[in-house]
């Protein structure tokens, strides 16, 4: 069993120092977070050190979640960078939680400003006249314009005539979800 030390190194080293394309990551989603908690949880770490806090999570939001669910377990989490640690003699420290609290602030702030430039951007492509409703995908074909196609048209008659889904797919060359939605449009045609 590694000591309380040697755990804190090896999360630190593995989880808390990782790649770019890891922080990219929300804190816990990360692989190692998990084995952290578990060790938290049997009692094995109690305090957990790092060269910065924004090795906690990808935004504000997700580092003040991290050291608020830390500190709540009863974990000191220690930063070099910021010099500031959550817990002293195991109690919540002011100056940390202060800092927390500014830093909610600015992830409220964050997000607002994300939220603002997200409808400039969607008012600015609606004036283009690139934005798209559905979220910029395909605009929906109407019925004639998905059968006026060959491949789509001979689906649609093989299934017409009785044959299986699957037979009717390969002999048009059509994947199993186009013909699918053509004998979607065979019932509603039947319906009507």
């Amino acid at each position: 069993m590694l000591g309380n030390l040697e755990m804190l190194i090896f999360f630190w080293a593995s989880s808390f120092s990782a790649s770019p394309s890891a922080l990219a990551i929300s804190f816990a989603k990360r692989p190692e977070t998990k084995k952290l908690l578990a060790e938290i949880e049997k009692g094995n770490i109690n305090e957990v050190h790092i060269h910065s806090i924004d090795r906690l999570g990808r935004d504000t939001l997700d580092i003040m979640t991290t050291i608020q669910d830390l500190t709540a377990k009863g974990v000191n989490v220690v930063s070099t960078k910021e010099g500031f640690q959550t817990l002293i003699d195991g109690k919540e420290n002011p100056i940390s939680k202060l800092m927390i609290g500014i830093l909610g602030t600015l992830a409220e702030f964050e997000l607002s400003r994300i939220k603002d430039r997200q409808t400039e951007g969607i008012a600015k492509a609606k004036a283009r006249g690139t934005y798209k409703t559905n979220g910029g995908n395909k605009p929906t074909e109407t019925k004639a314009t998905f059968l006026s196609k060959s491949k789509n048209k001979k689906c649609y008659n093989l299934i017409k005539q009785g044959n299986s889904l699957r037979a009717a797919a390969k002999l048009s060359d059509v994947s199993l979800g186009t013909a699918s939605k053509v004998n979607k449009m065979l019932i509603e045609d039947q319906i009507k």
